[in-house]
């Protein structure tokens, strides 16, 4: 072969080589446009889907704080005149002691009274952590709350067998209601240990993410949040 010969031959694969390497990094651009709209089409999708969440449990996300409460009580600041503004939850009753509640369902039935001795449901959920729950209603529990159905609850009105937000949410239900309802530190577990009062979660997954927020000593709310249902006046 002549050396023009060669040196044509040699152009023409070297120009065939460049355009494989062009549409080469043709197709490479287009995969990579389509990986990113995948990506922000997923992105959308789970932010629909954790918008639509927002009321599926007791309304973390609607919580607001407001900057004229007093601050969350935290070991981590204690004495200090900066913090976390406490938390409040529009469309709540907020009572003089501080316990903030809402009916979710008012009773038909009786109303509860002072002495009466109550059989109850509840669930419980640190909501000012993450909204873990330590206690789930009467059903089946999945994940780490796995279990049988635990018992229902009973509890004395006026005994102070339960912590003070507990007991002063029972008052003025009446039997079949459900009410949700929000308890600040202050109202809570003594020495903030919850084998001191009841209500104590029913499975060790429960204590344990209730005493892990409870016991801490740093920067965490240990605000909670209950609902309780009324089954019936046992006596």
């Amino acid at each position: 072969m002549s050396f023009v010969k060669q040196c044509e031959v040699r152009h023409f694969q070297a120009a065939k080589k460049r355009n494989f390497r062009c549409q080469n990094s043709q197709r490479v651009a287009v995969r990579c446009q389509k990986s990113e709209n995948s990506n922000r089409e997923m992105e959308s999708t789970r932010r629909s889907l954790l918008a639509g969440c927002a009321f599926s449990l007791p309304a973390f996300a609607r919580i607001e704080s407001r900057a004229d409460d007093d601050f969350e009580k935290m070991e981590g600041i204690r004495g200090k005149d900066y913090g976390k503004s406490r938390m409040r939850v529009p469309d709540y009753v907020k009572s003089s002691s501080g316990l903030q509640y809402q009916d979710l369902i008012t009773g038909k039935g009786d109303d509860v009274q002072e002495g009466n001795t109550l059989l109850i449901d509840w669930d419980g959920y640190t909501i000012g952590y993450y909204g873990r729950p330590f206690e789930a209603r009467n059903k089946t529990k999945g994940g780490a709350f796995v279990g049988d159905d635990k018992d229902f609850y009973k509890v004395t009105l006026g005994a102070h067998k339960v912590i003070p937000g507990f007991e002063e949410a029972l008052y003025g239900m009446k039997v079949g209601g459900i009410r949700r309802f929000i308890v600040p530190v202050e109202l809570g577990y003594p020495n903030n240990d919850f084998n001191t009062l009841g209500p104590k979660p029913s499975t060790f997954s429960g204590k344990r993410a209730l005493d892990f927020v409870l016991k801490n000593q740093g920067l965490i709310d240990k605000t909670l949040l209950f609902d309780i249902e009324v089954i019936r006046i046992l006596s």
